[in-house]
């Protein structure tokens, strides 16, 4: 992701019970968070299964997830890794909390470890690492190389760090929502494009030539498409709702007014309009993975 979400600075981004997504409205960012990977299951399975294969072989003791959110990425390194422990770094107190919840009820709470920092004041000591993920959190960093250098640093040599982040935006709508301007998705993406390139100039970059700079060496790249035509999973139409009341937060005011008042439209949880309730939503995009080696 540029993508259009509208993004928090933290270094982040598991399962509920799906019955309680149909009618209340999401309270927070962790709750789009953990409907990413509710919903975008089959994404996070491959791309953490394609990073385990590649792990093979080589030191894996203990991993870290960059930015860990919720701990999407943390819990589901535990599990493909279960002789390491990992360590999950995260500038958000209610992410974290929310993460040692799962990982106790799955039973990994002695091999999960929640750590609260903000890498954009240093790298806190997490010890020698094995394994990085880093899931869409890098651009949020206010100085990335330095981050990327850092955790060169804390790695092992013949540890591996993995990149993912968006190379396509993740798209919900058809062009044509039945009310308002046809092209309000396109609109809605060229306004966050902007903001997105001033506030976070690494959002949609490439990763390869970043990591190869901060003294990696660059193993392997693979995009992996995500085109759920229509979604299988019925947390779909929340997340949608979810995502689109994020990005109501800091776009209103920059709307026209037609656009104003579809994405109105598209909020109100009991209007002919809303996202709870449409039938033809397709979740299209593209994310990027990036896997680099210390030698």
């Amino acid at each position: 992701m540029t993508d259009t979400h509208q993004h928090d600075h933290h270094h982040h981004s598991s399962h509920h019970d799906g019955h309680q997504y149909q009618d209340a409205a999401p309270d927070d960012y962790g709750d789009l968070l953990d409907l990413d990977a509710e919903v975008l299951h089959d994404y996070w399975s491959a791309a953490l299964g394609w990073v385990r294969a590649a792990a093979d072989g080589a030191p894996r003791a203990r991993l870290l997830d960059l930015g860990s959110g919720t701990g999407t990425g943390a819990i589901g390194l535990a599990g493909l890794f279960p002789e390491a422990d990992v360590v999950a770094v995260d500038v958000s107190a209610d992410g974290l909390a929310r993460l040692r919840a799962k990982a106790l009820k799955l039973g990994l709470a002695a091999r999960v470890h929640p750590v609260e920092a903000d890498l954009d004041a240093g790298w806190p000591d997490l010890g020698l690492l094995d394994l990085t993920w880093a899931s869409m959190s890098m651009h949020h960093m206010a100085d990335p190389p330095r981050v990327l250098r850092d955790a060169l640093g804390a790695t092992r040599p013949g540890g591996l760090i993995a990149v993912a982040e968006f190379s396509q935006p993740l798209r919900f709508l058809p062009d044509d929502l039945g009310f308002g301007p046809p092209g309000f998705e396109d609109r809605v993406a060229g306004i966050l494009g902007q903001a997105h390139a001033e506030a976070m100039p690494t959002l949609g970059s490439q990763w390869a030539p970043r990591l190869a700079d901060a003294g990696w060496t660059v193993v392997a790249e693979r995009d992996f498409p995500i085109d759920l035509n229509p979604p299988a999973d019925p947390r779909a139409p929340r997340y949608a709702q979810a995502w689109f009341a994020r990005l109501s937060e800091g776009l209103g005011d920059t709307l026209a007014a037609d656009d104003q008042a579809t994405l109105a439209a598209l909020l109100d949880a009991s209007g002919p309009g809303s996202l709870l309730h449409r039938t033809e939503l397709h979740i299209r995009g593209v994310r990027s993975v990036t896997l680099a080696r210390r030698d």
